[in-house]
């Protein structure tokens, strides 16, 4: 078996997708247990605190997605430079991380600042192709 031969951008789309369930990870780590998992939106809706944070920052992640994805695949199909469509890419994913940090740890303005970053460099990458 051999891996897809993916731009870097591609394989950010990937790691993007995985950030959610990551989100989730750290929300659950150590609190859900496996009765939890008959009814885990009850669970997630009595959590408080950085864990509620981290449930929130995975549904933020979701909402992100699609604009992300549709960004990547725009530029592709108009042909951006691979380089720059690599960087941007890149730099959302980074951005993203930074994002769930700040959200998980309550850090609210920079937070919000790390979004708007983000979301411009969608809007970099959908105005990336040629």
């Amino acid at each position: 078996m051999s891996l897809p031969s993916l731009t870097l951008a591609y394989w950010c789309v990937l790691v993007a997708v995985a950030l959610p369930y990551a989100a989730a990870y750290i929300g659950k780590i150590g609190s859900f247990r496996w009765r939890d998992n008959q009814s885990p939106r009850e669970w997630a809706g009595r959590q408080n605190g950085w864990r509620a944070r981290a449930m929130s920052a995975q549904a933020n992640s979701f909402e992100g997605l699609p604009f992300f994805i549709g960004a990547v695949i725009i530029a592709h199909q108009l042909g951006a430079a691979q380089a720059q469509l690599d960087l941007l890419a890149a730099a959302y994913v980074l951005l993203r991380i930074a994002y769930i940090a700040l959200y998980i740890k309550g850090i609210g303005t920079a937070r919000s600042a790390v979004w708007a970053l983000a979301f411009l460099v969608n809007i970099a990458i959908v105005f990336a192709g040629r």
